[in-house]
């Protein structure tokens, strides 16, 4: 008589189910906790950016289209408009190139003193933007140590700027810098290629994203910039007088409503300007990903 053998009992495996249910309540609990962050992002953003960018918005209208178009559409905003955006330009162009030469410097090249001239680059974010204009004012001023009087002048004006604006460059092209591969630059010197040649082809292409916005983050400073450049550029209308500088004179006059406006034309200005250049630089990027 042959009797049954009876299996002993061992470990029970999980059920599908019951894997199905520990994923789907991981699955809700990480949804929870990403919902949990993405509302306090979002209230803390509304709170610091967005609240005040309305508040701005209402009073800039508070006196309705007529009298908005007629503040930024006058005489003096149109001038101060001309050389705030003549001198932002042409400070943004000077700090691309001279910001890239820093950083390249920064992280290629080694000298006495490295340390020091790294921590320097970021001075005019935490010095005060009316200690750089007293700074300039006392460099360049009619007592000037150097013998430059550019009180009053666009000269003044651009030098200031590019002191506060220098570091968003740099900043912005310093990392992508370090993590370049260098070996991509030495097998296209092996082949052959010139100094010239590598920086074009294969360093600048995937530079430009940060060139550009590290170039659009100055722009942006440039254009708003007060503190730096009111002692040194002396607000002479038509002449020095940049829009922040312009704000200034209509809030001494109680003209609210026309600061206001005044502001959200450098607000568009800015926007547009972060906005285009990052589409470019990201479209940049793309194509630098696709060729590789």
């Amino acid at each position: 008589m042959t009797s049954a053998v009876i299996p002993a009992p061992g470990p029970s495996l999980p059920s599908p189910a019951g894997v199905g249910g520990r994923g789907e309540r991981r699955s809700r609990r990480s949804h929870g906790t990403t919902s949990l962050r993405v509302g306090a992002a979002t209230l803390w953003l509304s709170i610091i950016v967005l609240l005040p960018l309305a508040a701005i918005l209402w009073q800039a209208v508070g006196g309705g289209w007529p009298a908005f178009w007629s503040a930024v559409t006058s005489n003096a905003a149109l001038e101060s408009y001309k050389v705030t955006l003549a001198v932002s330009l042409s400070v943004t162009v000077v700090n691309l190139v001279f910001g890239l030469l820093v950083a390249w410097v920064l992280t290629r090249d080694d000298f006495p003193g490295k340390r020091l001239v790294d921590a320097v680059i970021d001075l005019p974010f935490a010095l005060p933007t009316i200690v750089a204009s007293l700074v300039m004012l006392a460099l360049y001023g009619p007592n000037s140590p150097v013998g430059l009087h550019l009180q009053q002048t666009r000269w003044g004006i651009g030098i200031a700027l590019l002191f506060v604006t220098l570091p968003f460059v740099v900043r912005s092209v310093q990392p992508v810098l370090l993590e370049l591969d260098r070996e991509v630059e030495e097998a296209a010197a092996s082949l052959g290629a010139n100094n010239w040649t590598i920086f074009t082809r294969v360093i600048l292409p995937a530079l430009l994203p940060a060139l550009l916005s590290g170039a659009g983050l100055a722009f942006s400073r440039a254009i708003g910039e007060f503190g730096s450049v009111v002692l040194i550029g002396g607000a002479i209308p038509g002449e020095t007088e940049v829009s922040s500088q312009w704000i200034r004179t209509l809030i001494e006059n109680d003209d609210r409503t026309g600061a206001a406006a005044i502001s959200i034309v450098l607000l568009i200005a800015s926007f547009l300007v972060l906005f285009v250049l990052r589409v470019v630089g990201s479209r940049a990027a793309k194509r630098e990903e696709l060729d590789r």
